[in-house]
């Protein structure tokens, strides 16, 4: 059997930006056969994506897939919503943070897995305020200063 190159690697950036990140969960996917092609040629985005829950379980929503180029007649639309796979467990937990806290669920890294399924890794988040992200930018500046003194 053929290994399967793992270099697939997509992050959705802004959330870590927008949102504090208090738990994560790695959640597999369905996808359609033209879907999973088109994620391992890289062609997806995570930018302005979101979860929710629907009948006591979670969906994304937003998640841009690319339509793959050599497909012929049964392709996929892009922005279709897709369910995510998590044990029931897990649901009930996101489930009882969502509702009581008014926390969210933001899709952070899609990935390969070492047996070649699509997988997402989900967090349950908080919405930053205006001057926390004041705060990570300061951050950061000092850093990429000192980074490059030495």
């Amino acid at each position: 059997m053929t290994k399967i190159s793992n270099t697939v690697n997509i992050e959705n950036r802004r959330a870590k930006f927008d949102y504090q990140f208090l738990d994560t969960f790695t959640a597999g996917l369905v996808l359609k056969g033209t879907e999973i092609k088109s994620i391992r040629e890289g062609r997806a985005g995570l930018a302005d994506s979101y979860c929710y829950f629907k009948n006591d379980e979670l969906y994304v929503k937003n998640f841009h897939i690319a339509e793959y180029d050599n497909a012929s007649f049964y392709t996929h639309e892009p922005l279709r919503e897709r369910k995510l796979l998590l044990s029931r467990m897990e649901l009930n937990k996101l489930l009882r943070k969502v509702k009581d806290q008014g926390l969210t669920i933001v899709p952070v890294k899609l990935f390969i897995s070492d047996k070649g399924f699509a997988k997402l890794n989900i967090a349950l988040a908080k919405g930053k305020k205006e001057f926390d992200k004041r705060d990570d930018i300061k951050k950061r500046d000092i850093e990429r200063e000192m980074n490059r003194k030495f």
